[in-house]
């Protein structure tokens, strides 16, 4: 489409300064005379492009001139607004990328960027919880991912076991406040809790990443590895109805409900071991049945026994 060429043509200019017409038919894959017709068009709009004669001439924007360009629909831009809106509530650096943007977007579609912008707010942290802060090591990880440098990490893991390692930083994710990192190591792709890490030292040796590499997809395989040792073992219990809502929040997607009446659901519900179903549903009391396995049902017994002795002797 035209529009699509003329839109090209200009962000060329923008970015070279000048070009002539043979270069940008090299470059959008269109003859000679196509391209001076374009260039001629943006000059007949209005747009400051003028015609250099002679050796070493071209097509140039007056004075480097830049416009108001950026491509997105107002839809579009809304949307973008909406993304970006919450986290210029907590970052310098957003709320000034924010108001260049603005900026940046056509008059028209101004007013409704900016109310988009200030439409949202996240506040992560759950009821009864105290604020968590981001990491102070994210924002050096992030730095060196972005410059492609190595990081020198300690580590300490959940066993409180502390290690020293070299790492190729390929990504950050936040889950739920927790930052993690996933990099490359001697022993293939890891991923480290950030705050876990006790030191990091980016050095000027240059990381290595995979061509191949897609955070979304690194991160989508660490979360099924994660999720398939969180549900090592399953168990099917009753519980009335209006509490299996309850139970879903509990177990996350570790809870499937089996049937449902009107009374009273089966649901099955997974954990790492039985002690730790067992632990979930024991504050429920009677009103959570354990029809299998017996290692569950056996965890739940000696749990009850165990406050029921030590209740008694008071």
């Amino acid at each position: 489409m035209r529009a699509d060429r003329l839109v090209a043509t200009l962000l060329l200019l923008q970015a070279r300064g000048r070009i002539t017409a043979a270069d940008l038919a090299a470059e959008l894959e269109t003859s000679v005379a196509t391209a001076r017709r374009d260039l001629e068009a943006l000059s007949a709009a209005g747009i400051p492009v003028y015609p250099q004669p002679g050796r070493g001439g071209g097509w140039s924007l007056v004075g480097g001139a830049r416009t108001d360009l950026s491509g997105l629909s107002a839809p579009e831009a809304q949307a973008l607004f909406l993304l970006v809106g919450p986290a210029a509530a907590v970052s310098d650096d957003a709320k000034t990328a924010l108001r260049k943007l603005v900026q940046a977007l056509p008059r028209t579609f101004r007013a409704d960027a900016e109310a988009a912008a200030g439409a949202t707010m996240i506040d992560s942290t759950r009821w009864g919880e105290r604020d968590r802060s981001r990491p102070a090591r994210v924002d050096e990880l992030q730095t060196a991912i972005v410059r492609r440098r190595k990081v020198r990490l300690v580590y300490v893991n959940g066993r409180r076991e502390r290690t020293e390692r070299l790492v190729d930083p390929w990504g950050l994710v936040d889950k739920d406040d927790i930052w993690y990192l996933i990099a490359g190591t001697a022993n293939g792709r890891r991923t480290f809790r950030v705050d876990r890490i006790l030191d990091a030292e980016p050095i000027e040796e240059p990381s290595t990443r995979p061509d191949d590499f897609a955070l979304a997809e690194a991160w989508a395989e660490v979360v099924g590895e994660v999720e398939e040792r969180r549900s090592r073992t399953w168990a099917t219990v009753t519980i009335a109805t209006r509490f299996v809502p309850i139970l879903r929040d509990h177990f996350g997607r570790h809870c499937h409900v089996r049937s449902e009446a009107d009374d009273r659901s089966t649901v099955r519900v997974g954990a790492p071991t039985p002690l730790d179903i067992a632990r979930n549903l024991a504050g429920w009391g009677g009103q959570v049945e354990v029809l299998e396995p017996e290692p569950v049902r056996a965890q739940l017994a000696r749990i009850g026994s165990e406050l029921a002795a030590l209740y008694r002797e008071r």
